[in-house]
């Protein structure tokens, strides 16, 4: 499944992913936000890429490559905890490179993901959760119509300290 745009694509991760996936969960830079407290071996990685075929109506969640046109791999967008009852489901992504940020990837890629979402598995709603020290994401999240709806205080705890998390959310319309 490719899923195009004017400047990147979104595809199903594959098994040649294998390093790029390795490089990004074991980045502890993003542990904060992912909620990893341990590293990941190649050997788990592996075993989860040969699962990764699931469908998202089994497993409640789907991982997608988003690549430039140019088939370089930039990062990844989650669909989490799908609920196709209450036809909802939650957004996240990462950019790994960080040079590769603020050009306009993580938005091209959360419309494309929308899109597939509220069009392809009939969804009334999509939300992601966003720290409230990360302004990049708020200001993303809030340009491509996504609403501040709730804050989750002292949610994540990292570097000592309790952090609150802010809950964003778009209806379909």
């Amino acid at each position: 499944m490719n899923i195009k745009g004017e400047h990147i694509y979104l595809r199903a991760i594959e098994p040649a992913d294998l390093d790029f996936l390795y490089q990004l969960e074991n980045d502890t830079n993003i542990w904060e936000i992912s909620g990893t407290v341990t590293p990941y071996s190649k050997a788990v990685l592996e075993f989860y890429l040969e699962n990764a075929h699931r469908d998202i109506y089994d497993v409640k969640q789907l991982r997608l490559c988003i690549c430039s046109n140019q088939d370089k791999l930039l990062g990844l967008i989650d669909i989490f905890d799908f609920n196709p009852k209450h036809k909802r489901a939650g957004l996240g992504l990462i950019v790994l490179d960080t040079k590769e940020r603020n050009k306009g990837v993580g938005g091209e890629a959360i419309r494309l993901c929308c899109k597939y979402m509220f069009g392809t598995l009939d969804l009334h709603q999509v939300y992601a959760n966003i720290l409230e020290d990360n302004s990049a994401s708020i200001h993303l999240f809030e340009k491509l119509g996504f609403e501040r709806v709730g804050i989750k205080r002292d949610w994540i705890f990292s570097e000592s300290k309790y952090k609150n998390e802010i809950l964003y959310q778009k209806i379909k319309s």
